[in-house]
């Protein structure tokens, strides 16, 4: 059985609440590790920018690095607000409150 179904069963065998959230636009605050670039699009290509090109500072949509730059921030973040991220299961993050409750979060 894998992390996220061990996490999922035990709000439901102990009642304690789960949150789920979806995060629109996330791939577009992804920071390149590398250099990217792209072609003009068309609406923009004139005669005189027909051999211009797009340096990206950022990972857009449909970009294979986007998926890894997007979670290499979100790790980041993660890490500097006192979450630990598991060695076992990268995707999951746990962070003990001062109130001796245990946060568990899986992307």
């Amino acid at each position: 059985m894998n992390i996220f179904h061990i996490l999922l069963s035990l709000p439901t065998n102990f009642d304690w609440p789960l949150q789920q959230f979806d995060i629109k636009n996330a791939f577009w605050h992804g920071d390149l590790e590398e250099e990217v670039y792209m072609e003009l699009p068309p609406r923009f290509m004139k005669d005189s920018m027909r051999n211009k090109v797009c340096k990206l500072n950022k990972a857009l949509y449909d970009l294979k690095q986007s998926p890894k730059a997007w979670f290499g921030r979100f790790a980041k973040a993660m890490k500097n607000i006192g979450y630990c991220q598991s060695q076992g299961d990268h995707t999951l993050f746990i962070r003990h409150s001062e109130k001796g409750r245990i946060i568990a979060l899986i992307v």
